[in-house]
């Protein structure tokens, strides 16, 4: 993977993923607002599948889990302008606001397409990625520039902007048996239930009778079967939907488990229909 990033800040970059693939699965710390140049996205959640091309933006709140796959398309880059909103400058802006939250537990990726401020303010952008030595100023600008935006056309945007709340202790079993496709770090997973790792280890092997690697590898592996027999899916794009880093490891898991490789799973369904 070519992977390309120019910055204005910390919180403005233009990122290119110039190979024909990238798949990675990721808890996001800040809110981020993207605006698609070129090139493809789906992004997988627990209980929704997005999909993202030229000229859409879309926001993702912080601490949500996703798995982002990113195409290049029309032999073009994948390309993007993305703005960290972060909980200090956000907290810092809602200061000087008197706002009456309606929280969501779990808010979703919100789409604004091709808004024309949205689209405005970012574009403006460009520029600034070829100079040197911009004034922290004009990116702060820039930032304030689109939270205002977003709370004009989007009235219920506070409700997730102004929420700085950390997650809290929740069900385990719960929250693993939704989130389980996302290969992250067990550390992650620990604070997303609000427990320390030892805690969450501690309590998972209580939950489950497994340690969690072991008991990730069997779910993801579960629920890649029972996809590959119920849809024409290739076993590659199952092997990515489901938390696997990579085909070669797939294949070996699944024939281990299953006693064939997943290529064979529809001529074996026949062995048995015989």
């Amino acid at each position: 993977m070519e992977y390309k990033a120019k910055y204005i800040t910390e919180d403005i970059k233009l990122s290119s993923y110039e190979d024909n693939f990238f798949k990675s699965d990721i808890m996001f710390d800040h809110h981020m607002l993207i605006w698609f140049i070129s090139g493809e996205t789906k992004i997988v959640q627990s209980d929704a599948t997005y999909h993202f091309k030229t000229g859409d933006i879309f926001l993702i709140p912080r601490n949500q889990l996703a798995t982002i796959i990113n195409y290049p398309k029309h032999s073009q880059p994948h390309k993007t302008v993305v703005m960290h909103l972060s909980t200090a400058r956000l907290r810092d802006f809602y200061s000087k606001l008197d706002v009456n939250l309606k929280l969501s537990a779990s808010p979703q990726i919100l789409s604004y397409n091709n808004h024309p401020l949205l689209q405005s303010c970012l574009s403006s952008l460009i520029p600034y990625f070829e100079m040197t030595d911009i004034p922290v100023e004009i990116a702060s600008l820039k930032i304030t520039e689109a939270i205002s935006i977003l709370r004009s056309i989007d009235k219920k945007i506070d409700n997730v902007l102004a929420n700085f709340e950390e997650p809290g202790k929740v069900d385990l079993v719960g929250f693993m048996e939704k989130n389980f496709i996302f290969n992250l770090p067990l550390e992650k997973f620990g604070y997303l239930t609000g427990r320390s790792l030892t805690t969450f280890k501690r309590d998972f092997k209580k939950a489950f009778c497994l340690t969690p690697q072991r008991w990730l590898t069997q779910k993801r592996l579960e629920l890649a079967h029972y996809r590959l027999t119920q849809n024409k899916s290739k076993p590659i794009d199952i092997c990515y939907e489901v938390g696997f880093e990579n085909l070669s490891h797939f294949s070996f898991a699944f024939k281990k488990k299953f006693g064939y490789p997943p290529t064979q799973l529809k001529e074996h369904k026949s062995n048995i229909s015989c």
